[in-house]
């Protein structure tokens, strides 16, 4: 396996993208969405309470593989890693994260957007790619399209993916799963709407069965 491949991992047709204003919450959610069957998540670091919140999840919820994304730059890369993530996840790849993420010693889901930035990251070892913005670029339209030219890529579309659109992604040969916050909004996470994300992880989680 190469150090950079996420797919063994990622287990789980939904991994939820949640951003966390209070760390507080990060247990009680990480709890919600294993009882309903999903035991992948990524914290994006949106807020400043997103390190400690993944800390937190990885020290008390171990059942739960724990994904950090919004990894824009280097120096994220050495936060995230620090913290303990098991894999990182960026919405896009400029040339200054590309090596960032190539050298971390856990693997990454990188950012594209065109068949360019794909193939570049492919080169780089990368077979997982994160596809976002998904639906604004094309959605299913275009994970189809390029299929037959870059065979050996899959990808994590997120970006416009969520409870309605999420089957007709996962029912492509290249797709790995799909990234959403439909399932723990942020609203809910700040309600303390656990037992409504549990009911919407059950459901996630059966998308691909």
């Amino acid at each position: 396996m190469l150090l950079s491949d996420p797919t063994p991992l990622i287990t789980v047709p939904v991994i939820p993208v949640v951003t966390i204003e209070r760390a507080a919450d990060a247990i009680p959610l990480a709890r919600a969405l294993l009882a309903g069957g999903l035991n992948v998540i990524e914290i994006t670091l949106r807020t400043p309470a997103a390190l400690d919140a993944a800390r937190a999840i990885i020290a008390d919820v171990p059942d739960i593989i724990v994904g950090i994304g919004t990894v824009i730059r280097p120096l994220d890369v050495t936060h995230a890693v620090d913290a303990g993530a098991d894999f990182l996840v960026s919405p896009g790849t400029p040339a200054s994260l590309v090596q960032a993420l190539a050298d971390a010693p856990v693997p990454a889901l990188p950012g594209c957007a065109t068949v360019s930035e794909a193939m570049t990251l492919a080169a780089f070892g990368f077979p997982v790619l994160k596809f976002f913005p998904a639906e604004s670029l094309g959605g299913v339209r275009w994970l189809k399209a390029v299929v037959e030219p870059l065979p050996e890529i899959r990808f994590c579309p997120t970006g416009g993916v969520n409870g309605d659109n999420a089957a007709s992604y996962l029912a492509l040969g290249n797709v790995l799963a799909v990234g959403g916050s439909w399932v723990a909004p942020a609203e809910a996470i700040a309600a303390g709407d656990f037992a409504g994300i549990t009911a919407r992880a059950r459901i996630a989680a059966a998308l691909r069965t």
